[in-house]
């Protein structure tokens, strides 16, 4: 093993200097066969499908029911909590360490919040409805008589909602110091007090559908196996809760296609490859500061390149499916993105979290005077561990492409009320997905060194 390493590193000297040690053994895995099993995966899945009965298609996602659900105790603990916990994080940046790795704040938005809610969300269910830091003081603002005085149309909400999304997720790609302690606890709280101003003036609505996280989290939500509905627990294959609601409005349709977008591009704009596009080195690269604008346009095109390229998608297979109807088509079968999303979410940031779990348990223990916690990078420098650490993400990748195949010919049969146009419309968006989960995955083998 020793010996393959020198090897490699006389082959590819900058190579393995632009990597940690987890890149440089990733090369060292046979990927490519990984990669084809992965799509070929996809694509049997695809084949199953299409020979799949309707009602058994449409079993899958019957949800079992659990019994009565009962009070959810502590909901208004929960949403005092969450409001408290904006100022007390913001002190912490401006009075905490200026060590990121050290700070509570930006190891909270970037590793739990932004990292592991999506996915606990996907879990549990929509937790950020309840504790969200806005809730208490708009329902005190309320309490205290103040009426809103804005009536804002939907539409307008929903793209609010999407540029906040897409304001946040400028920070994590563009900004050139988006770990700082004190910037991160300025924009913090910007961002508290323009949704605060939102609810005030607009209503309990604003946090509903102008939120980004708001519609970030009940997006993630959705897809959690466990769910309350009309008092009954219900149990059901992820997916099942976006079968039993009407079809999202555009605007939520939209959002739905920018998280897949924002997180392809989150992976994407680490690579050797974009970094090359831009004309740099990626074994010189010059800091972040000198790729804001153009990470700032891919960010801001990527959402639109998507949804094209998934319009377009539907309207072949409308074609097949002498079927028409391209608006009611993309909102009846966005939904079908989100598993996508949320694998990707999981294999992008398993490495980091890793590491950052370390980091936040060392940085409370540090705040706490509980003690020291060591932290270690060690399971990066064995070929033995890192494979695990790469298949697991592989796995994700994949799974979340086969849970999406099986969402999206249930949503068509829904859609289209007839087995046969289903299964025509669903031919080029099933070749959408086999090349997305190639995508995914070349996104996890090639190399990244920014």
């Amino acid at each position: 093993m020793r010996r393959a390493l020198v090897i490699l590193a006389l082959i590819l000297p900058g190579m393995a200097l632009a990597h940690a040690a987890e890149g440089g053994f990733v090369l060292l895995l046979p990927t490519r066969a990984y990669v084809a099993a992965g799509a070929a995966t996809v694509a049997v899945t695809v084949l199953m499908v299409a020979l799949l009965p309707a009602r058994a298609a449409r079993g899958l996602f019957a949800a079992r029911d659990l019994g009565p659900a009962g009070r959810m105790p502590a909901r208004g603990a929960l949403a005092v909590a969450g409001f408290l916990a904006v100022p007390v994080l913001i002190a912490m940046g401006l009075l905490g360490p200026h060590d990121p790795v050290r700070n509570l704040l930006p190891l909270t938005v970037w590793s739990v919040f932004w990292v592991g809610f999506p996915v606990l969300h996907a879990l549990v269910g929509d937790l950020w409805r309840l504790a969200n830091p806005w809730r208490w003081p708009a329902a005190l603002v309320r309490r205290a008589g103040l009426r809103p005085i804005l009536s804002v149309p939907a539409p307008v909400l929903g793209g609010i909602g999407l540029a906040s999304f897409l304001a946040f997720s400028a920070v994590l790609l563009a900004h050139p110091l988006p770990t700082d302690p004190h910037r991160l606890a300025a924009m913090t709280a910007c961002y508290w007090g323009f949704h605060m101003m939102g609810a005030v003036l607009c209503g309990p609505r604003w946090l509903r559908r102008a939120e980004g996280f708001a519609l970030l989290f009940s997006a993630y939500a959705a897809l959690a196996p466990l769910a309350r509905t009309g008092g009954r627990l219900r149990l059901g294959l992820p997916g099942w809760q976006l079968l039993a609601r009407p079809d999202p409005v555009p605007a939520v349709a939209l959002f739905l296609i920018a998280m897949l977008a924002v997180g392809s591009f989150d992976g994407f704009n680490e690579t050797f490859t974009w970094v090359a596009l831009l004309g740099l080195n990626p074994l010189e690269f010059p800091g972040r500061s000198a790729v804001v604008a153009p990470n700032l346009a891919g960010l801001v095109l990527a959402v639109p390149a998507l949804a094209a390229v998934f319009a377009l998608t539907l309207a072949l297979g409308l074609r097949l499916a002498g079927r028409h109807g391209i608006g009611r088509a993309t909102t009846a079968l966005a939904p079908a993105l989100l598993p996508i999303a949320l694998g990707y979410h999981i294999a992008h940031y398993l490495p980091s979290t890793l590491v950052d779990v370390q980091n936040v348990a060392a940085a409370l223990a540090e705040t706490l005077h509980l003690g020291h916690v060591h932290v270690t990078t060690g399971f990066f420098n064995t070929l033995a561990t890192v494979r695990v650490i790469w298949l697991s993400q592989a796995g994700a990748v994949v799974a979340g492409h086969v849970l999406a195949v099986l969402l999206g010919h249930a949503l068509a049969l829904r859609h289209f009320g007839e087995p046969r146009a289903a299964a025509l419309s669903q031919l080029p968006l099933s070749a959408f997905m086999v090349g997305y989960t190639l995508f995914g995955l070349w996104l996890l083998a090639t190399p990244r060194g920014v």
